[in-house]
């Protein structure tokens, strides 16, 4: 039953990243194991800065895949 759920949390991950929605419960797996002590973004300010890196907003370019 436990190789089946995580199964099901990686392609649900997978599926995610395919269409462009990040991650937020990998987010913060890896800052609390790589980076204990240090502030973890909220889900909003994680979001935000996932949209942003990804259209490039506020360089004065916006990239898009459309």
């Amino acid at each position: 039953m436990a190789e089946k759920l995580k199964l099901f949390e990686l392609i649900k991950q997978t599926a995610r990243l395919m269409v462009g929605v990040p991650d937020y419960e990998t987010y913060v797996r890896h800052r609390q194991t790589c980076h204990p002590g240090e502030p973890v973004m909220t889900y909003e300010e994680f979001y935000r800065n996932r949209v942003q890196a990804r259209y490039a907003v506020g360089r004065g370019k916006i990239q898009r895949c459309c």
